[in-house]
C-alpha cells in the first residue's frame, strides 16, 4: 500500500500545529504530526539553526511548511502570537525561560488563544537543578539508569544506543502522546494547557517493565546479566562467517525448539537453556554454529519459521528486506528513501505529501492560509 499521496488526508487533517525551529526530537515530534495529517507551519529564523545539513535533505522537515520569522526583531513576537491564535497546538524546545524572554512564552500564547496545546521539549524539564544547563541525549539517557544497563559485557562501558531512545523514543513521542491528549481536553472542555515533555521523564518511563522485573527478583541492576539485555544465550547478536551478525531472540521454550533444531545444536547442549550455569558453554556452541555460514545462508535457513532469528542488517539495507518492501514500510518521495508515515489507520491513512520544507518558502502561502497578514512574504529568500 503507497502512502505517498498529496491531499492531507490524515487523521489529524484540519489540526493547525505551529513549531517554532529546533534541532532534534521537537522537530521529529512535529513530523510525526504532519505525517498524520496536521497543518504543521514551522518557523524559521534567518540564518538557520546552524547545523550545516542541506534543508533539502532534512527529513524531519518533511510535510510541513516554513515561514521566516526573527523573532529578536521587533514585530517578531507578535507576529508569531498571530499564528499561535490560530493554531491549535504550539511546540517549541528552547531552554527554560528562553521563549518567556523572546515574548511567546505559555502566558503569552494562551493569553491569545486559551484552547491552545502549548508542547514544550527539552532534556532536563522545566524545573529541577539541571534545567537551566545544556545536554543531549546520552546524558539524558545516563542520569535514568537506561544507558547504564544496555550492552553485553557487565565490565566494559554501556553501549551507545544512537540518540533513538532519549531523544525520539523518550523525548519526541511522549511529547507527541502528551499533546494529542492535551488536544483531546482542549476539544472537550475548550482549556488548553501546557505540555512539559522531558526527555528524562520520557526515558525513566520507559524503563517501567524492567523496574518491575527488577522488584520482583528477576533482573539484575548488572548489564549483561539478564534475559533481555545480552546475558542470555538464545538472546543475543552474532557473527557470522562473512562479518555479518545475525539476532536472536528465541526466548519461549517453542521457539527455542525450533531455533536450536535449525541451528544444528545438540539435545544434550540445547538442554543448557535450563541451567545458567551452563549458559557459557550454549553460548559458545551457538556462536561457534553461527561462524559456519554467512549471514545470508543463515537468513535462508531461518526464513519463514518460528525461531525469531533475523539478519542484522545496515540502514542501506533495511528498505529492500522482503518484509518491509512488502508492507512499505519505507517510501521513496523526491529521490530520498525515507521511513513511510506510521502507525497506520484504516480510515485515515497517514501521508507523505511534501519533501523538507525550505526554510521560507511557504510565508506567503500561510499568510494567506492562516490569515495572518504580520507575515512578510518578502522574507522568503533567505
Amino acid at each position: 500500500m503507497s502512502t505517498t499521496h498529496t491531499t492531507r488526508t490524515g487523521p489529524l487533517a484540519g489540526v493547525r500545529v505551529v513549531e517554532l525551529a529546533g534541532i532534534g526530537p521537537g522537530p521529529f515530534a512535529a513530523m510525526l504530526l504532519a505525517d498524520l495529517g496536521a497543518d504543521v507551519v514551522r518557523i524559521d529564523r534567518p540564518g538557520g539553526p546552524g547545523l550545516g545539513i542541506d534543508p533539502a535533505r532534512d527529513l524531519t522537515n518533511r510535510n510541513k511548511r516554513s515561514v521566516l520569522v526573527d523573532l529578536k526583531a521587533g514585530d517578531g513576537p507578535a507576529t508569531v502570537l498571530d499564528l499561535a491564535e490560530r493554531a491549535d497546538v504550539l511546540i517549541e524546545g528552547y531552554r527554560p525561560g528562553v521563549a518567556e524572554r523572546l515574548g511567546v512564552g505559555p502566558d503569552a500564547c494562551l493569553a491569545r488563544n486559551p484552547r491552545l496545546v502549548y508542547g514544550r521539549m527539552t532534556g532536563w524539564g522545566q524545573d529541577g537543578p539541571l534545567a537551566p544547563t545544556a545536554g543531549h541525549d546520552i546524558g539524558y539517557i545516563a542520569i535514568t539508569g537506561a544507558l547504564g544497563m544496555i550492552g553485553p559485557d557487565p565490565e566494559g562501558p554501556p553501549a551507545i544506543p544512537a540518540n533513538l531512545l532519549g531523544d525520539y523514543a523518550g523525548g519526541s513521542l511522549y511529547l507527541v502522546i502528551g499533546v494529542l491528549a492535551a488536544l483531546q481536553h482542549a476539544r472537550a472542555h475548550g482549556e488548553g494547557q501546557v505540555v512539559d515533555a522531558a526527555i528524562v521523564d520520557g526515558t525513566a518511563h520507559l524503563t517501567t517493565m524492567i523496574r518491575g522485573m527488577l522488584a520482583a527478583g528477576s533482573w539484575q541492576d548488572r548489564r549483561g546479566t539478564n534475559l533481555l539485555d545480552g546475558g542470555c544465550p538464545f538472546y543475543g547478536v552474532y557473527a557470522t562467517s562473512d562479518g555479518g551478525h545475525m539476532a536472536v531472540g528465541a526466548l519461549e521454550e517453542r521457539f527455542y525448539a525450533e531455533f536450536v533444531r535449525l541451528l544444528g545444536i545438540g539435545e544434550e547442549t540445547a538442554a543448557a537453556r535450563y541451567d545458567l550455569a551452563r549458559w557459557p558453554e550454549l553460548r559458545e556452541a551457538v556462536a561457534k554454529a553461527f561462524l559456519g555460514r554467512t549471514r545470508q545462508e543463515w537468513t535462508d535457513v531461518f526464513d519463514g519459521s518460528d525461531a525469531c532469528v533475523a539478519p542484522v542488517l545496515s540502514l542501506d539495507e533495511a528498505p529492500s528486506h522482503p518484509h518491509l518492501a512488502a508492507r512499505g514500510t519505507f517510501t521513496e518521495h523526491g529521490g530520498q528513501v525515507q521511513p513511510a508515515p506510521a502507525p497506520r489507520f484504516s480510515a485515515t491513512p497517514g501521508t507523505l505529501r511534501t519533501g523538507p520544507a525550505l526554510p521560507g518558502a511557504d510565508t506567503a502561502e500561510v499568510a494567506r492560509d492562516w490569515a495572518v497578514p504580520s507575515l512578510h512574504p518578502q522574507e522568503t529568500s533567505a
